[in-house]
């Protein structure tokens, strides 16, 4: 069967529409870290599914996942009542393309991302095995209001010479104003971190969030000299784009 039933161990709101979940892990359910599986609910017998994103990673005893609630969304009006002791159905199998052997080897990795595309990006800061991969570690978030900045205190204690955590709200009185994809564009970014600037020769990049941001970012890469990952090549930047929660 490609769907296990799991428990709800807990819940936890982040923002009036953000909130993040974890459940049992399945028996004998593998992926790597930041990937996807597909999940959901089944009202009245009927399975609603969607793909998420895993934030924990592989070597925990439980999945946790970051979710939006669009309010007519089919799946995320449910899942935002969720509590703990509920049953969440979970795929068998997990995919994606924002995992470290999409990507070549560098100097720099930037994981760019909007709303709860933080997800896989989260799974990924906890990995050790990026650090061996990579000189240092950039994570931009960008939300429209604060209490949408999930996990925030959780990253800033992760910080250190190798992490950089760059949050960034567009609606609210907060430092950092402007979208991530922009200070990336402009060359901002690398001046407020002190950070050359990114280089496809050297870095590599990770895109997961709203598709305006993904689509800018791709063609802004792909105009100055990077190689997208696909089915022809491991490249030095990718994007998720089966990552569709956004839009429920």
């Amino acid at each position: 069967m490609p769907y296990t039933e799991q428990r709800v161990l807990s819940v936890r709101k982040w923002s009036d529409k953000t909130f993040s979940f974890t459940t049992t892990r399945p028996h004998n359910f593998e992926f790597e870290n930041g990937e996807f599986v597909t999940i959901g609910l089944r009202p009245e017998g009927k399975l609603i599914a969607r793909a998420y994103s895993i934030v924990s990673t592989n070597d925990t005893d439980h999945l946790e996942f970051l979710s939006i609630h669009v309010p007519d969304g089919p799946l995320t009006q449910r899942l935002a009542q969720i509590q703990q002791g509920d049953g969440v159905w979970v795929n068998s199998k997990a995919t994606g393309s924002l995992t470290l052997k999409y990507l070549q080897p560098g100097r720099n990795l930037y994981l760019l991302s909007t709303g709860t595309g933080l997800a896989p990006f989260v799974c990924l800061i906890r990995d050790p095995d990026v650090y061996k991969t990579y000189e240092r570690v950039v994570l931009v978030h960008t939300v429209r209001t604060a209490h949408e900045l999930a996990y925030k205190t959780e990253i800033e204690a992760l910080t250190s010479e190798r992490l950089f955590y760059v949050p960034t709200v567009t609606r609210d009185n907060f430092p950092t104003s402007a979208r991530g994809s922009d200070l990336f564009c402009s060359g901002e970014l690398f001046n407020m971190l002190g950070l050359p600037t990114a280089d496809p020769a050297d870095d590599r990049v990770m895109l997961c969030g709203n598709p305006n941001m993904n689509r800018q970012m791709t063609d802004y890469l792909k105009q100055h000299g990077w190689v997208m990952t696909n089915h022809s090549g491991v490249g030095n930047f990718t994007v998720e784009k089966a990552f569709v929660l956004h839009n429920d």
